[in-house]
């Protein structure tokens, strides 16, 4: 039976936690935990996919519970030109060619 989208808050392995509408999906054949995160306090909207190895406990919630733990939690997106890594990369700070798409 297909797991229908709700309100959840999900514990990591990693210790982490993170709030949304989680549903399933199906990426290169394997099965993904998708959790979409409303755009709260500032934050803009955004996705996330995990493998459920990586997931300790879904807790499903009531909207405005799943929102207040989003606020809380300020789980952000990752954007490439954040990560100085990659901004190094990005400068050609490295011999590699690297090309960057949005």
């Amino acid at each position: 039976m297909p797991f229908s989208p709700q309100h959840c808050i999900v514990e990591l392995m990693g210790h982490g936690k993170i709030a949304g509408l989680v549903s399933e999906e199906t990426i290169a054949g394997g099965s993904f935990l998708r959790v979409d995160v409303l755009g709260v306090g500032g934050i803009p909207p955004f996705t996330r996919f995990y493998s459920p190895g990586a997931v300790y406990c879904v807790t499903p919630v009531d909207e405005p519970t799943c929102i207040m733990a989003m606020e809380q939690f300020q789980v952000k997106p990752v954007y490439i030109w954040s990560m100085p890594e990659l901004r190094s990369l990005e400068a050609g700070d490295d011999d590699q060619e690297t090309e960057f798409s949005d």
